[in-house]
């Protein structure tokens, strides 16, 4: 680990002028504040205070997640979170971020300035500034529903995807379901490509013919429902299963707009079980996330890697809440319709073929 002589040294400044940078005086420029702070990382320097245990704290880094709202995705994980640390004396401070913040602050300069022994990194998209960052970072690290090869400093949490459509695909074929849609959240994600490819996979695995016209990216909010439900009604789908549940719920109105009811002409199955899920009309089935634990766990993973554990991927097991959302199916026959643009036919085809 660099001390702050040996900074110094290489930057040809005084002993003081490296400790004013490291801790954002204002007597010295920004140009050289940026300097020191990125040799500093450069060097793998740690501020010694951030490893006593009285001064211990974490950052939380928060992108495209909802999470004030107690009825929000984000809410519980935050909250289990907050909690782990608090019984375990850590401070925790929460920055909902932009790309735009992400471009003006480096990653590793930001917490080291802050003095964070570590940070949670919640709804990061794959193509946010920080994401390349990561490759290289040496502080402690955990990303949910994220992962970066090789780099033992940085961990990745979730659920697992596998097993939910697996549960989920079995729950609506014993319904005699074969016609099984999924209207998944956003490309370029890569919980979304993940999700896709286990939905894939779950349909193989059940003897279930794969239709890529039924296997489309949308986005993770209601409205993404009304221009993909009609084409894959269209082709004959019985059956929905959803990116989260903000989805399911607008599949349910777009099927009810269409004159199709649920679960008696269809069925529908959303992903997180967030409080929406049991308040719809019918009641939704739906993988449940327990994202109390999962920010428990999160706090609990970042903090062993501040103890030098290096993690890799944590999953934990979901659980398929059945409610009143899926039924017996009612087969139709397909109609001739355009291909929908947002398929993953035209969104991921190399995923495509790694299953047909």
């Amino acid at each position: 680990m660099a001390t702050l002589k040996e900074i110094a040294e290489k930057l040809g400044v005084s002993v003081g002028t490296v400790s004013k940078g490291l801790n954002g005086a204002d007597d010295i420029s920004e140009t050289l504040r940026r300097s020191i702070l990125d040799t500093a990382v450069e060097m793998g320097y740690t501020n010694s205070r951030t490893q006593k245990k009285i001064h211990r704290k974490m950052a939380v880094f928060i992108e495209n997640m909802e999470y004030e709202d107690e009825n929000s995705f984000g809410y519980e994980i935050v909250m289990g979170f907050r909690k782990a640390a608090h019984n375990a004396h850590w401070g925790v401070d929460i920055y909902p971020v932009t790309p735009a913040f992400q471009e003006e602050n480096r990653y590793e300069n930001f917490l080291l300035q802050m003095k964070y022994s570590g940070a949670f990194i919640l709804g990061f998209s794959l193509g946010d500034p920080w994401m390349e960052q990561f490759h290289t970072a040496s502080i402690p690290t955990l990303l949910l529903d994220n992962f970066i090869p090789e780099n033992p400093s940085i961990g990745s949490i979730g659920t697992d995807s596998e097993e939910a459509f697996d549960m989920a695909v079995s729950h609506l074929s014993a319904l005699r379901h074969e016609k099984i849609a999924f209207l998944n959240g956003s490309s370029g994600s890569l919980i979304s490509d993940q999700r896709m490819a286990c939905y894939l996979q779950s349909m193989l695995r059940h003897h279930l013919q794969v239709d890529p016209n039924l296997a489309i990216y949308g986005w993770y909010v209601a409205d993404s429902a009304k221009y993909h439900v009609p084409g894959m009604i269209a082709r004959g789908a019985t059956a929905f299963l959803c990116g989260n549940d903000l989805i399911a719920s607008g599949v349910i109105s777009c099927c009810r707009e269409l004159g199709f009811s649920v679960p008696e002409d269809i069925s529908v199955i959303g992903f997180d079980d967030i409080p929406l899920a049991e308040e719809l009309d019918p009641p939704l089935t739906t993988i449940c996330q327990n994202r109390f634990e999962l920010g428990k766990s999160g706090f609990y993973g970042l903090q062993s890697m501040t103890d030098h554990v290096p993690l890799s991927k944590s999953l934990l097991r979901p659980t398929l809440i059945v409610r009143s959302s899926t039924a017996i199916a009612k087969p139709r026959l397909p109609e001739p319709c355009e291909a929908d643009q947002d398929s993953i036919i035209f969104k991921n085809p190399s995923l495509l073929a790694r299953f047909t």
